[in-house]
């Protein structure tokens, strides 16, 4: 199983206009789909990023949101993985010794947690 990282599925996105990075689109079609999850946090990265879009570009914004809710949700609404008590608790111990970027450690915390 694999837990993809938000810039792995922004990569995604860009496969429908052939401006993906080739690697990625690779490595993906040869992974069983039902073995890829998201983690909660990303779902929020990417709805953030969505409506900071649909602010300055409407247009754009439309397209993104129209990517969201009609690929994006339905296709991982069986695997997205939640921020939960151990999740939360895991997450913890990777900021000690040295802070990191709370996002990045939620989702590191969440395929730790998941064995993934």
């Amino acid at each position: 199983m694999f837990l993809l990282d938000t810039n792995v599925i922004s990569e995604l996105r860009k496969a429908g206009d052939g401006k993906a990075d080739a690697n990625v689109v690779a490595w993906l079609s040869g992974v069983d789909s039902t073995s890829v999850y998201l983690s909660a946090i990303t779902l929020m990265e990417i709805e953030l990023g969505i409506l900071r879009i649909e602010r300055r570009d409407p247009a754009q914004g439309a397209r993104l949101r129209t990517w969201m809710d009609q690929h994006i949700l339905p296709e991982f609404a069986e695997r997205t993985l939640p921020l939960d008590t151990a999740v939360a608790l895991r997450s913890a111990s990777l900021h000690v010794p040295d802070p990191r970027p709370e996002h990045d450690v939620f989702i590191a915390a969440t395929a730790l947690t998941h064995g993934l």
